[in-house]
């Protein structure tokens, strides 16, 4: 039976943690709730241990484990009644934005690179080349033949991003990290 006191929401966000050892991993939320997470990693981490994690579009978490999962483990969020009720109005907006085809989070401008030629990775090394349509701190537009899944991890030039939109001319990543203006220019190409 499940005793959960908060309902998990299926999610695939990408992040970092750091275990007592004080070595950063890194990660992939594959559920969560304002009291918990499902997280893949690298590495085991024992029940009980102590973890802080930073996690796209959700930030700083901390807590414990509580139980290994397949490829990961589970754990508790220690957080604030204001905390909770924050971090449950993101994974309401981040489990809706798609199905009622919400607006992607657009916080930055976006510009048409001087260099539009780019190449994106997936994880099993396979490699496309692509054409930067649009880009801003925190997405890229590409026009690509090759069309992942919402939700694929994907490294576009040097930088770590995730698939969160498809259209007629190919795909719209969202990075993994806002980035600098400068970093931008630099790392797609």
């Amino acid at each position: 039976m499940d005793q959960r006191r908060f309902q998990r929401v299926k999610v695939s966000l990408l992040g970092r943690f750091m275990l007592e050892n004080r070595r950063e991993y890194p990660c992939q939320v594959i559920n969560m709730s304002p009291g918990g997470a499902a997280v893949v990693a690298p590495v085991t981490a024992g029940v009980g241990e102590r973890v802080i994690a930073y996690i796209d579009h959700i930030g700083r978490i901390e807590g414990k484990v509580v139980r290994m999962i397949d490829g990961g483990f589970a754990m508790t969020i220690n957080a604030t009644a204001r905390k909770r009720d924050k971090l449950a109005n993101q994974l309401t907006w981040l489990a809706n934005r798609h199905e009622l085809d919400l607006p992607e989070d657009r916080r930055h401008e976006r510009f048409a690179p001087e260099e539009a030629v780019s190449r994106i990775e997936l994880a099993d090394g396979r490699e496309y080349s692509c054409r930067v349509i649009d880009v801003s701190l925190s997405g890229a537009a590409l026009a690509t033949t090759v069309k992942p899944a919402i939700g694929t991890p994907i490294i576009l030039g040097k930088m770590r991003a995730r698939v969160v939109r498809h259209s007629e001319e190919g795909i719209a990543v969202e990075f993994a990290a806002v980035q600098d203006i400068e970093e931008v220019r630099k790392q797609i190409s």
